[in-house]
């Protein structure tokens, strides 16, 4: 199965070989020869034969036996000894999923020198750990991550696997699922069992215009990638008891085409956007950069982090680090403060779990009034100077101002 030439219909006339883009065609005898070891089966020559002399099939997949799974695996991320926060996110959701399928939640946790961990892991529900704990897999490389990840499962075969759609697992989830030949749906924004007992999988598409909902019926593991922030994080459980297993893969699995040579943690400046409790974020109606020296000073008096819609870093009034939506980062803060900003559902995928949600626009109609918890309608700039000075005069006077909006 694959690329086939038809020796009885081809002529030779080289077209095959100008279109390739790997180089993995040539003539032999007058014949176009495919080099299988090279070929991607990206098909260029097979449209492009006006003889007809090259024929595509799929390779035959077997339907494995669903049975066969079981558990729900959450890869838990870490970097320098210290867990991501999504992880737990995950075990919250995992420990629902397993729940439903009436099976167990499972952890998996590589690095070197992170067996401490796992304490933590089972505190905030996992079952099991399956700790892969060797100096081989102390840095992230999205190589040797996936093929270890891979090969594990392969093992056990889990009936669900869920990882954070944060950089590293963005860059290596995919990567495991092609090994598995298995299905993966990236950036979900929510997952439950359906009645046929699929991991539904729900994600933002066409631009964030729909949400679509995505199964998994004929292979397993069931893949999926989490956005993180969309989901409450498994609260510890202080003596909860779990099993944790030293796991072994095979040592090619172990081998990287990267090496390490030095990682630099950046130090990050102000509060930290995803982590905030309080988040000011400005929108095309702030008309120009300098505008958000208003939502800067707002922050300030809040105690908070400054956010930005895809439009304003669009224009280049502020960095892309700024950036919450769809094509940014999600975020989950007690109190969400939108200036300017009309409420495209492209910029509400990212802050919609938001606990609090004060609007202020000019505009009474803007849709991002039906998800407010508060609103202020009028002209931002009559609006946030003064409402900055009030803040700043109830914190000199030792109040709170923002436990009004978020208690």
């Amino acid at each position: 199965m694959g690329i086939e030439i038809i020796k009885a219909k081809c002529t030779g006339c080289g077209l095959c070989l100008n279109e390739c883009p790997v180089e993995a065609i040539r003539l032999v005898e007058g014949c176009a020869a495919i080099d299988e070891d090279v070929c991607t089966l990206c098909t260029a020559c097979v449209s492009v034969c006006p003889y007809h002399a090259i024929r595509f099939e799929m390779p035959h997949m077997e339907t494995p036996d669903l049975s066969a799974y079981q558990g729900v695996w959450v890869f838990a991320e870490q970097c320098r000894g210290s867990l991501h926060r999504v992880s737990f996110e995950l075990l919250g959701e995992g420990r629902k999923l397993a729940d439903a399928r009436d099976t167990f939640l499972a952890a998996v946790l590589f690095g070197d020198g992170v067996t401490s961990l796992a304490d933590e892991l089972i505190a905030r529900g996992a079952d099991r750990v399956y700790l892969l704990d060797d100096p081989k897999v102390a840095d992230f490389r999205d190589d040797l991550y996936g093929t270890a990840l891979a090969a594990l499962a392969a093992q056990q075969k889990p009936e669900i696997i869920l990882a954070g759609a944060t950089p590293v697992g963005r860059a290596f989830i995919p990567r495991v699922a092609a090994e598995l030949r298995t299905g993966l749906t990236a950036d979900c924004t929510e997952l439950h069992i359906d009645a046929a007992g699929h991991l539904a999988q729900t994600r933002p598409a066409f631009g964030g215009n729909i949400m679509a909902t995505i199964v998994t019926r004929r292979h397993r593991p069931q893949m999926a990638t989490v956005r993180y922030k969309v989901m409450r994080e498994a609260e510890a459980q202080a003596g909860r008891s779990g099993e944790v297993i030293a796991v072994s893969v095979p040592e090619r699995s172990l081998v990287s085409r990267v090496k390490v040579v030095e990682s630099i943690v950046r130090e990050g400046i102000g509060v930290n956007l995803v982590d905030a409790d309080i988040i000011v974020s400005g929108g095309g109606g702030l008309g120009n950069p300098e505008n958000f020296a208003l939502i800067q000073d707002l922050a300030d008096a809040l105690g908070g982090a400054v956010g930005a819609t895809r439009s304003a870093v669009d224009k280049g009034w502020i960095d892309y680090a700024n950036q919450i939506g769809q094509t940014g980062k999600t975020v989950c803060p007690k109190l969400y403060v939108a200036v300017g900003i009309s409420g495209a559902i492209q910029h509400i995928v990212g802050m919609k779990t938001s606990e609090k949600l004060l609007a202020i626009n000019r505009d009474p109609h803007a849709p991002i009034f039906r998800l407010a918890d508060y609103g202020l309608v009028g002209d931002l700039f009559d609006i946030l100077p003064k409402l900055t000075a009030d803040i700043r005069r109830l914190r000199a006077a030792g109040r709170n101002p923002a436990e009004a909006f978020t208690s």
